[in-house]
This record gives C-alpha cells, sequence and structure tokens, in this order.
C-alpha cells in the first residue's frame, strides 16, 4: 500500500520504495515456503502458497485506495505512512522478534535485526 500510494504522489519516490519492498519480499516468500515444503514435501504447494501471499500486497493496496481515494490528501498520506511504519515496528519488535529468540539464539536474532535495518537504509540511501 506504501508503493501504490508513493506511486501517486511521486513516481520517483515509489521507485526506491518499491525495490526495498522487492528485496524484503525475498525473505518473506521464503519464510512461507520453507515450512510449508518441509511439512509436505510438495514444491508446488510451496510455490503456490508463497504466491498467494505474495498477492496479499497488491490487492490489499488496491482495496485501501477504493477505501481511501476520496480522503486522500497530504495528512492522510503522512497518517497511513506512519501506520504502516508503526505497525511494521511493532510486529517486529513484539512479534518476530521474540519467537526468533525463542527458536535461535538471542545474539544472532539481534544481530540480523540490525543488519536487516541496515540493508534496508542502505538501499534507500542508494536508490534515493
Amino acid at each position: 500500500m506504501v508503493t501504490f500510494l508513493a506511486a501517486l504522489k511521486d513516481v520517483n519516490i515509489a521507485i526506491p520504495i518499491a525495490i526495498a519492498i522487492a528485496i524484503h519480499n525475498i525473505p518473506e516468500g521464503i519464510s512461507v515456503s520453507v515450512p510449508v515444503f518441509y511439512a509436505t514435501g510438495n514444491r508446488k504447494k510451496a510455490f503456490w502458497f508463497s504466491f498467494l501471499s505474495g498477492l496479499a500486497e497488491p490487492v490489499g493496496a488496491v482495496i485501501g485506495y477504493l477505501v481511501l481515494a476520496p480522503f486522500l490528501d497530504d495528512n492522510v498520506f503522512g497518517i497511513i505512512f506512519g501506520m504502516i511504519a508503526g505497525i511494521m515496528v511493532f510486529i517486529s519488535l513484539d512479534e518476530l522478534l521474540p519467537a526468533a529468540e525463542e527458536y535461535g539464539k538471542h545474539h544472532h536474532a539481534i544481530y540480523g535485526l540490525v543488519v536487516g535495518m541496515a540493508v534496508m537504509a542502505l538501499s534507500l540511501l542508494m536508490l534515493g
């Protein structure tokens, strides 16, 4: 939704965001497909579950746009971007990080968090 809304404002802003999100989608797809593959042993099923989870983003963007289109202005853009960023940070710190610590080593989870933030920051700087 962020990429879609950013593209409505300025394509030059949307391109770096789209590339950063595409980079993020690689481990997301892996995190969906690998457990399905190991649970079922079926590569096709793993692929399709991963594919369907990837479709949720553009479908959600279109639905969000249809709902929000009459209200879109600079203030609403700022509110939406802030809410989406807050949701992502909350999920990362409240759900993903504790799960990573539970099933792995504490320091590796923290290092992964820091490296992930650095990759995202560098990709935005290099493409911005």
